[in-house]
């Protein structure tokens, strides 16, 4: 490997990884809009294989070959994600979302062996349990909920009960719903321009677009969401928001502030459902304008407070302390569970309305299906997207909130189930994990149904 003095001992650990496992890294965004026959490498042990086996962050020092930095740019990649997405705070700064001091909202335990509940991997027809489906996703953690009660909770590699784990874009529903609270509660009008709210914007593509069309991601903007590309705009985001290491040259935005007015259009507007990070950056910037709050303060005080969160959240910072709106958020299980609940329950929860019942309506009802067709998302045939959560429109009226390498909350109301999931799959698309989750999520629904 020529100049490869020039690495640390840590990154010639990640390259020597990568170049004989290349098939587990190779990006899948293209695969969201290809066959639902995806290519997946194989899998290692859900139970911790990717952790302890390769000794990392193990001693006092760790040995630098076995040491995990920020500055180093395989600290979200496989198989080191493993342990980052669960250690987030001692890598990165964070901005605080204070639980509150009331005590913890009751989880009560009614305990249901899912492990051998069948499924059919989606376009191969490959027959699976559940428990299966897990390892297969590289699950980190995941919390079955039914009627309110954990059913189903295991957790595996380097995550734990108390410990918050990088939710990705699951972020972006929680930006969603504070935004359509605002609008339900008159702060925010979604009709409006963007500029209203952020005339530094007047000269971006966002200048002649609505709050609702960034709510709903029908922006036409020149950016590209490809993982893999490393001249993409999502790794230019990710720079500027704090989310990446930046090399020594780097001369580019040192905050989501500066990088924001830099995107400019191509398309039009409210045409066709496109995901692209950098509507939610705008919509977070919105919402902090409209409410006269940070992010992190907002969302302690109408959802994390109310809910009875065991554990403070937290949202991964830029160099001045603006927050990670698109995917800095760091949630425990059990509490995305929480609010995952709250959301099934129409907004109520812990004894009091947390949310408008409208606003959970509206998210239900979801948006144009023709113009999420028109985005190519083989896995979600018929689904649609409103207020930056995913409407799957199928018979059970499921939705859910969706990151990268599967992360997900999926609420499926008529089988009164809620699901909370982390995992660090190699793959950053879901359209690698889609055709297992998903049918996954559908046979656990179907047997609790059954209860």
């Amino acid at each position: 490997m020529k100049n490869c003095d020039r690495f640390t001992p840590f990154t010639r650990v990640y390259l020597a990884i990568l170049v004989s496992s290349a098939s587990a890294l190779i990006s899948v965004a293209s695969a969201q809009t290809s066959s639902t026959s995806v290519s997946v490498p194989e899998q290692k042990n859900a139970s911790g294989a990717n952790v302890q086996p390769l000794g990392l962050m193990q001693g006092f020092p760790p040995p630098p070959d076995k040491l995990i930095a920020f500055e180093d740019p395989a600290y979200l990649s496989p198989p080191f994600n493993r342990w980052s997405f669960s250690h987030i705070r001692e890598l990165a700064p964070t901005a605080n979302v204070w639980r509150g001091k009331a005590a913890p909202s009751p989880l009560l335990a009614a305990p249901v062996n899912l492990d051998g509940v069948r499924l059919k991997v989606m376009g191969t027809g490959e027959d699976l349990t559940f428990a299966q489906s897990l390892e297969r996703n590289y699950t980190d953690g995941i919390v079955v909920l039914h009627k309110g009660s954990i059913v189903y909770e295991k957790y595996f590699g380097a995550l734990t009960p108390e410990r918050p784990h990088l939710a990705m874009s699951v972020t972006k529903s929680f930006v969603g719903t504070l935004a359509a609270m605002l609008a339900e509660e008159g702060a925010l009008k979604t009709d409006a321009p963007v500029t209203q709210y952020l005339p530094e914007m007047k000269d971006t593509a966002y200048g002649d677009a609505t709050v609702r069309q960034v709510m709903d991601m029908t922006i036409g903007v020149n950016y590209s969401e490809n993982y893999a590309d490393p001249k993409s705009g999502v790794r230019d985001y990710a720079r500027a928001a704090g989310l990446r290491p930046r090399d020594k040259d780097y001369a580019g935005p040192k905050s989501i502030y500066e990088y924001l007015p830099t995107l400019k259009k191509e398309g039009e507007h409210g045409q066709a459902f496109a995901y692209k990070t950098v509507n939610t950056e705008v919509l977070a910037w919105v919402v902090r304008r409209a409410s006269g709050m940070p992010l992190a303060q907002l969302m302690s005080e109408r959802i994390w407070s109310r809910i009875g969160a065991e554990q403070d959240a937290y949202f991964m910072v830029d160099r001045v302390g603006t927050e990670s709106g698109g995917g800095g958020l760091n949630t425990t299980l059990r509490d995305l569970a929480r609010f995952g609940e709250m959301m099934r329950n129409q907004g109520r929860y812990n004894g009091q309305q947390v949310l408008p019942k409208a606003v959970v309506e509206d998210i239900q009802r979801g948006a144009d299906k023709t113009q999420f067709a028109k985005a190519g998302y083989a896995t979600l045939p018929g689904w649609s997207y409103r207020n930056m959560w995913w409407v799957s429109h199928n018979p059970d009226g499921a939705y859910m909130a969706r990151g990268i390498h599967g992360q997900a909350v999926y609420i499926d109301p008529k089988a009164q189930m809620v699901i909370a999931r982390y995992a660090s799959h190699p793959m950053a698309a879901n359209g690698a994990n889609d055709p297992i989750s998903l049918p996954a999520y559908q046979a656990v629904a179907d047997v609790l149904m059954k209860k």
